[in-house]
């Protein structure tokens, strides 16, 4: 047995030396100091031994296995050093060489003008609202003086979750939220996707962007609307900007209006873009319907109001001379890259 164990110690030690990697040390482990190694093979056998032999040779186990295991042990250090100076020859850097230019990015010509708006309604003293895409029937629709049965709901077609709730059609039930869990004064803006089942071409979108504004307070008139959204849009397009009130219906305002604003491209003179009026339409708008404010707990004889709402990508079209709504959704870097 002697014999045995001292083999094992020398064919170990030849083995250990010439071990290249961890998985070549786990599987001399494993051959030697197993459950199933030679070492512990050898060891079954002490029971043969006479009782003076078995002490002698159970030292003797033991030392090898010590110095196997200490073998093993210096190996894998000597295995990690070799492989971490491998890896930094591999990875060595020049730190003489020119770097690599980073590509920046920037804001997309929908965020560059949406932050433009809530800037310029922040420094009026607006606050900014937000509301679920996922609506009820009620707040998208019912709440805004539009019933089940009311033609206005056609040129909403939206997308059903269920027969009570769709993904919302403007941001304006984000405005009776508002007013539900808010006594006025009130003063908001709330920008937003919104979603309506519409095919896709050049002037129209199944997803889009509204920017809608909400004032309640006593004593709002017309006048308060015309002079807000005036300022806006001198702001947006320039001082020369004229804007025009045309007489239009919306249930949810009382009386309502489409804002005009002078064009961009002939100044007010008439050209082909504003087919020859001189002004382009780019938002409706109105006094906020009685029934629209009793109905969130706003008393109408007390409190009166105004609401807006305007269609981001037509401003962002008219702004940046964009002909095709659908350049703003198709992340074709030529066309981004221009902004």
């Amino acid at each position: 047995m002697k014999d045995m164990l001292e083999s094992i110690a020398r064919e170990a030690k030849a083995s250990l030396e010439l071990a290249q990697s961890k998985q070549e040390l786990e599987n001399i482990r494993v051959k030697y100091l197993g459950k199933k190694g030679e070492l512990t093979a050898v060891l079954k056998q002490m029971g043969k031994l006479t009782p003076e032999e078995r002490p002698v040779m159970g030292q003797l186990a033991n030392e090898v296995r010590a110095s196997i295991e200490a073998l093993i042990e210096a190996t894998d250090e000597k295995i990690k050093k070799a492989e971490l100076e491998k890896k930094l020859r591999e990875e060595k850097l020049d730190v003489t060489m020119p770097g690599k230019k980073s590509e920046l990015g920037h804001k997309h010509p929908l965020n560059i003008v949406l932050d433009e708006v809530k800037d310029i309604f922040l420094g009026m003293g607006f606050d900014i609202a937000t509301g679920p895409e996922v609506e009820w029937d009620y707040y998208n629709f019912e709440a805004l003086n539009i019933p089940k049965d009311h033609p206005a709901r056609d040129t909403q077609d939206t997308f059903y979750i269920t027969e009570n709730m769709l993904l919302r059609t403007q941001t304006s039930p984000v405005q009776i939220r508002v007013m539900e869990q808010q006594k006025p004064p009130i003063r908001v803006i709330s920008p937003g996707r919104v979603f309506r089942s519409d095919a896709v071409d050049a002037t129209h979108s199944p997803l889009f962007h509204q920017i809608e504004g909400l004032v309640v307070d006593k004593g709002i008139t017309m006048g308060d609307l015309k002079g807000t959204l005036e300022a806006f849009a001198k702001r947006l397009y320039g001082n020369d900007t004229k804007i025009r009130l045309r007489p239009h219906h919306f249930p949810f305002t009382e009386p309502s209006c489409e804002i005009d604003v002078t064009c961009f491209k002939c100044g007010g003179k008439g050209c082909p873009m504003c087919k020859g009026e001189g002004f382009i339409e780019i938002l409706g708008a109105g006094m906020v319907h009685p029934k629209v404010l009793s109905g969130c707990g706003v008393d109408p004889e007390v409190y009166s109001g105004y609401a807006f709402g305007v269609g981001l990508e037509r401003l962002v079209m008219f702004r940046f001379d964009i002909d095709d709504m659908r350049l703003l959704y198709e992340n074709d870097m030529r066309f981004l890259g221009q902004f």
